[in-house]
C-alpha cells in the first residue's frame, strides 16, 4: 500500500502557522489520576509541545487548573464565585510552573507570565514583552487566566491569542473533535470536520464557553479542537493534517 502523499508542511518539516495559542486543560495533566499531575502525562505533554516548538512556530500557552481546582464548582457548592474563581486561577499558576519545569527539562526555554502579580515565581503579563520571548524562540505559558473572576481559561486563551497576534487556536481536549453529541453517552454521536463559530453557539456544543467562542468570532480567530493524548497531534496540526475539528467563520 502507497503512503498518502505529503502536503508542504510536511515534506519540508515546517509549520504552517508563524504563532500560534495552544490551550491545555488542566484536567489534562491529571491523566488517569483525575486529580493533580500526573508526571508521565506532563512529560508526554512537554515532548509534544517541544516537537511543535521545533517546527518554526511561536508558541503561547494558555493552562486550566482544573486538576486541582474548579471555581465553577466551588461556587455551585456555596463558596462566593469571585473568591473560588481566584482559587482557580491559583491553580493555573500550579500547573504553569509544572509544565515549564518539564518543558526546560528538555531544553525548551520557558518564561510564565501571571495574570495576578506573584514576582517571585512568574513574571507580570505585559503584552509587549510576551511578544518579545515568542520573537526569541521562547515559549509562554499564560497563568492565572485574565486575572479576573467569571472568566474562565478558554476565554483566557481567545483573549491572550488576539493580544499576541496567533494565526490559530490549538484547543486541545480528551477527545478526537466535536461532536454532535456527546460521545462518551451515544454511540451514533457524529463528529464535525468544520464548524462555523455561530453554530457551535446555537447547538450549544460547549467545546469552548460562549464568550470565548464569540471573541474569536468577533475577530476571525480560528480554533483547531484536537486530542491531546494521540502523541504527535499538536505536530500534526501545526503542519496542516485534517485532524480534529476546526471553527471558523
Amino acid at each position: 500500500m502507497s503512503e498518502p502523499a505529503k502536503n508542504d508542511n510536511q515534506a519540508t518539516g515546517k509549520s504552517k502557522y508563524k504563532r500560534v495559542l495552544l490551550k491545555l486543560s488542566g484536567e489534562a495533566l491529571a491523566g488517569e489520576d483525575g486529580y493533580g499531575i500526573n508526571t508521565e502525562v506532563i512529560n508526554n505533554i512537554a515532548e509534544d509541545v517541544k516537537a511543535a516548538h521545533e517546527l518554526g512556530v511561536e508558541m503561547g500557552i494558555v493552562i486550566g487548573g482544573g486538576n486541582i481546582f474548579r471555581g465553577v464548582a466551588a461556587s455551585a457548592k456555596g463558596m462566593d464565585r469571585a473568591s473560588s474563581d481566584y482559587m482557580g486561577m491559583l491553580a493555573t499558576c500550579i500547573n504553569a510552573l509544572a509544565l515549564q519545569d518539564a518543558l526546560e527539562k528538555k531544553d525548551v526555554y520557558t518564561r510564565v507570565q501571571s495574570a495576578i502579580k506573584m514576582e517571585q515565581i512568574a513574571e507580570p503579563y505585559i503584552r509587549r514583552k510576551a511578544m518579545r520571548h515568542l520573537k526569541k524562540g521562547r515559549v509562554v505559558i499564560f497563568a492565572a487566566g485574565t486575572g479576573n473572576p467569571y472568566f474562565t481559561t478558554d476565554t483566557a486563551a481567545s483573549l491572550r491569542g488576539m493580544e499576541i497576534g496567533a494565526e490559530i487556536i490549538l484547543k486541545a481536549t480528551k477527545v478526537d473533535g466535536i461532536y454532535d453529541k456527546d460521545p462518551a453517552l451515544h454511540t451514533d454521536a457524529k463528529m464535525f470536520s468544520d464548524i462555523k463559530y455561530i453554530d457551535v453557539l446555537n447547538k450549544n456544543l460547549r467545546v469552548m464557553d460562549a464568550t470565548a467562542v464569540s471573541l474569536s468570532m468577533d475577530n476571525k480567530l480560528p480554533i483547531v479542537t484536537f486530542n491531546l493524548a494521540t502523541r504527535g497531534n499538536i505536530a500534526r496540526v501545526l503542519m496542516g493534517d485534517k485532524i480534529g475539528t476546526t471553527i471558523h467563520q
